[in-house]
């Protein structure tokens, strides 16, 4: 192909999780998480939260988007492999205190490749299972090509 697309990529826009209780997901997403209320329409079954620049969809699968996509999402299939949020500061100790606090499962802390380069990262759970990937700032100091280790992982909790 030699055509040039007639457009840029600028960033993620949204993402839509299909979801079983909006309830727990709404609460996980702004009172855990600290996203905040966008949107919500009742006929199309959309809850919308912003996360920074970007939005998050929770769509119940009652609802009339929700009930297009399928089963559920569930242990034995979900809708996606994981979405990931850039954080900062990222203070690992902090992050894991406090997630801990909130009952959230913890997975392990290592470097990861992002948007915007290599840097620290941790991927947690919601309430239904999605994988969340919280991701810090990169680190320029990190070569992954060097296959220079990241010194300190941290084993899931619980």
């Amino acid at each position: 192909m030699t055509a040039k697309a007639p457009f840029t990529m600028k960033g993620l826009d949204h993402v839509v999780l299909r979801i079983r209780d909006l309830e727990k997901m709404r609460a996980f997403y702004c009172d855990v998480l600290g996203c905040t209320v966008e949107d919500h329409d009742t006929d199309l079954g959309l809850f919308q939260v912003r996360a920074g620049a970007q939005l998050i969809d929770l769509v119940p699968i009652d609802g009339k988007i929700g009930s297009g996509g399928g089963p559920p999402p569930g242990n034995d299939g979900h809708n996606m492999d994981h979405f990931a949020i850039q954080i900062e500061p990222y203070d690992d100790d902090a992050i894991r205190d406090y997630l801990g606090a909130c009952g959230v499962e913890l997975g392990e802390t290592r470097i990861r490749g992002g948007a915007e380069g290599e840097g620290p990262a941790i991927y947690i759970k919601d309430p239904e299972g999605n994988t969340v990937e919280l991701k810090g700032p990169a680190d320029p100091t990190y070569d992954v090509f060097a296959g220079q280790p990241f010194e300190k992982v941290r084993e899931s909790v619980g």
